[in-house]
């Protein structure tokens, strides 16, 4: 299946090769690196690529590329979404798969590919396994290391590796028995220059963080399960009840861990609960040398966002991130909310601006050109959160415990926020 897998950095530096199946040589990254690099932003390379030999099977994620590169037929979306699981993990270790996370903690890493994958194919996936096996690095950990001379492996094999339920280790025990579940839903949308919206689509995830006793048996119900579709779970969902009864049974994970995905039945085009305004103007056809711009954000009074109570809606966590064209030499931005960075290098603004308030953000300057073709109008990309809202409507209705005595507590909460959210400029 899986010959070889590479992780490169945003600058395209390998970080980590492993081979399983034969030796894939590493000038297949310069292949790839060379197509990435035809493309604006690193995100949009394609993520099957065809050389003489091998497809290159990647995924661009936190400034990393995970690339797999298979010489037979397979199918993608099973790659991608190991690749996909295996930035999970090295997330879960280490807190985030930025290079340096990467470089200090090597052995960790290759440690986890040989557990994750056996002979090319995927084998352990889940979090609880691997850390039966391989522990978290933590400073106890090395000092205990170098001091005994013993790795952070295990001998034995994890519980959950010969048991029926391979996501859960026996023997939990709990002070106190909880179980958290948060409804996310993100708005993908491609929003005109005058504020309408072209394309949208909504999509969600149900995220968990159990702390059970034991080996608790829940099922979940919703109040209105018919606003979802195409639903993907975890493997500890019996599928088959869902099915039959759109209710959700499982025995979760000990931890945190994404229960399920789902689309959200949209018939019309989201209203947004933010709106931004912008004015580009390059006038080097005077022979000048200096542009306009101009951006404004503020509050919608309506939405398609539903609220549980008649409260009033917070956006939290805006942020704007403004790339310029490569006509632009260098820019002069200032904002009256918030901070604004302009990176020459990527000859792109980020403008943090956080929670809004009566005060509508705005950001003006100017720019000075260089030369070069000033028609380039690359989109905005604008990103926003607000909690306690939705727009499916979707609420659990009701989650009930058995094969247990306790009562747990039980934790629900909803947060809209945008996935990839853009605002043309021209």
């Amino acid at each position: 299946m899986i010959q070889s897998i590479f992780m490169m950095s945003r600058t395209g530096e390998v970080l980590i090769e492993k081979h399983w199946r034969g030796i894939t040589p590493r000038s297949v990254c310069d292949v790839f690196w060379d197509e990435a690099n035809r493309y604006a932003a690193k995100e949009d390379a394609p993520p099957i690529i065809y050389t003489s030999k091998y497809y290159l099977i990647s995924v661009f994620r936190d400034d990393v590329f995970l690339i797999a590169s298979v010489t037979a037929e397979v199918p993608p979306l099973l790659v991608i979404e190991f690749l996909h699981r295996i930035i999970d993990i090295y997330t879960e270790y280490f807190g985030s798969v930025e290079e340096q996370n990467i470089k200090d903690n090597f052995s960790t890493c290759y440690q986890l590919l040989e557990e994750m994958m056996d002979n090319g194919y995927p084998l352990t996936t889940e979090p609880n396994a691997l850390k039966a096996m391989i522990k978290p690095p933590s400073v106890m950990g090395r000092v205990h290391s170098y001091a005994t001379g013993k790795s952070g492996i295990s001998d034995d094999l994890a519980e959950g590796m010969v048991s029926s339920m391979p996501w859960r280790k026996a023997g939990v025990k709990y002070a106190q028995n909880e179980i958290y579940m948060d409804i996310i839903e993100e708005v993908d949308a491609i929003v005109d220059r005058n504020g309408q919206m072209v394309s949208s689509e909504v999509t969600g995830m149900v995220q968990a963080n159990s702390r059970l006793s034991g080996i608790p048996d829940l099922t979940m119900t919703f109040i209105d399960p018919d606003v979802i579709d195409d639903c993907s779970f975890h493997p500890c969902v019996r599928y088959n009840r869902f099915e039959r009864d759109r209710v959700v049974s499982f025995v979760p994970p000990d931890g945190a861990f994404e229960l399920m995905r789902y689309r959200v039945n949209t018939k019309a085009n989201v209203s947004a609960p933010i709106y931004c305004q912008s004015q580009v103007m390059f006038n080097d056809s005077q022979n000048t040398g200096y542009g306009r711009i101009s951006i404004t954000v503020g509050q919608k009074p309506t939405s398609s966002l539903i609220m549980p109570s008649k409260g009033t809606m917070a956006i939290e966590e805006v942020a704007l991130t403004i790339p310029f064209p490569k006509a632009v030499r260098t820019t002069n931005l200032t904002v009256n909310v918030g901070t604004c960075l302009y990176d020459e290098a990527t000859k792109v603004a980020k403008w943090t601006i956080g929670k809004l308030s009566s005060k509508n953000p705005q950001l003006t300057g100017t720019m000075v050109l260089q030369g070069g073709n000033t028609d380039e109008h690359p989109p905005i990309q604008l990103h926003w959160k607000v909690p306690m809202a939705s727009v499916s409507g979707i609420a659990i209705s009701s989650l009930q415990l058995t094969n247990e005595r306790y009562r747990p507590y039980k934790g629900v909460r909803t947060i809209t926020r945008s996935g990839k959210f853009q605002v043309r400029t021209a």
